[in-house]
């Protein structure tokens, strides 16, 4: 099952296009996007046994962000071995996480403001939860989670590096810099949900690409980390880490220009474009 934010409304993808969930569940269900993971389970009941045909196009410049305004953005870091031996690190012993504030989030198709000639990139899978979530075994992890989505943890590298000790959270949360999209994507649809090709190029330049069976910590296990310490809510995002390949650690390093258009794409999701302007 793939659902989109299409123009602020909660859209279900079949075969052709989209519906509009209100109209075709006969306002059982309202078409505010956020809402419905408050619902899930009985949101997903509905979809699955849902056999009617498309009432709209998906068009591009439509499409929202499918979670529009979670309570809790976790992020974590140094998730790739790839990504731990190109920043010089060894792998963690627990997860490393921070925080991108909510209003960081954008849609997949945004144009998004440069702050800095110090912003990078970094493709991420994110994972969305379907049901509050405390104290999660990880074999139960994945009845937690409504779907996925791609995403892009962009980071001012000059604020989250520029002081002691690092300011990751607001290097990384400036507006726009949290883009998701451009569905949400339930696990049954992939091969192996543990198993997922992702990558991005900066102006037709292939920049990262990975494969989340390098994570250092599955999704599962992040479930089960971050729920023993906070409840999860619906609706709440976890940014599972990037693989190798960020501009800050090339030689020369690349940041992001008001020339550059950043492509994302993970498998079974689909694909992201943003173009940058220079902060007035």
């Amino acid at each position: 099952m793939r659902i989109f934010n299409l123009s602020g409304r909660l859209s279900l993808a079949v075969e052709g296009g989209a519906v509009d969930v209100e109209t075709a569940s006969a306002g059982r269900f309202s078409a505010d996007v956020q809402a419905v993971y408050d619902r899930w389970g009985e949101f997903r009941s509905w979809a699955d046994a849902y056999r009617g045909g498309p009432d709209r196009a998906v068009h591009e410049a439509e499409v929202g962000p499918p979670v529009p305004s979670p309570r809790q953005v976790f992020a974590i870091g140094m998730n790739f071995v790839s990504h731990a031996a190109e920043a010089g690190v060894a792998p963690p012993a627990t997860p490393v996480v921070f925080t991108k504030f909510p209003a960081s989030i954008t849609g997949p198709y945004a144009e998004i403001v440069l702050p800095s000639d110090t912003v990078d990139f970094e493709v991420e899978l994110v994972a969305v939860i379907g049901r509050r979530a405390r104290n999660v075994p990880v074999t139960e992890a994945w009845s937690y989670i409504a779907g996925l989505t791609a995403g892009q943890d962009i980071s001012d590298r000059g604020v989250q590096l520029g002081g002691t000790p690092p300011q990751f959270s607001m290097g990384k949360s400036f507006e726009g810099f949290s883009p998701i999209g451009p569905a949400m994507v339930t696990a049954d649809e992939f091969d192996d949900p543990e198993d997922i090709e992702l990558g991005c190029w900066l102006s037709g330049e292939r920049m990262q690409k990975g494969r989340t069976n390098d994570f250092i910590f599955g999704i599962p296990q992040l479930v089960a980390y971050l729920s023993a310490i906070v409840p999860l809510l619906p609706g709440d995002l976890i940014f599972t880490g990037t693989p190798s390949g960020v501009g800050w650690t090339r030689e020369p390093r690349r940041t992001i220009t008001p020339e550059d258009e950043l492509v994302t794409d993970i498998a079974g999701i689909g694909e992201m474009r943003h173009r940058f302007v220079r902060q007035s």
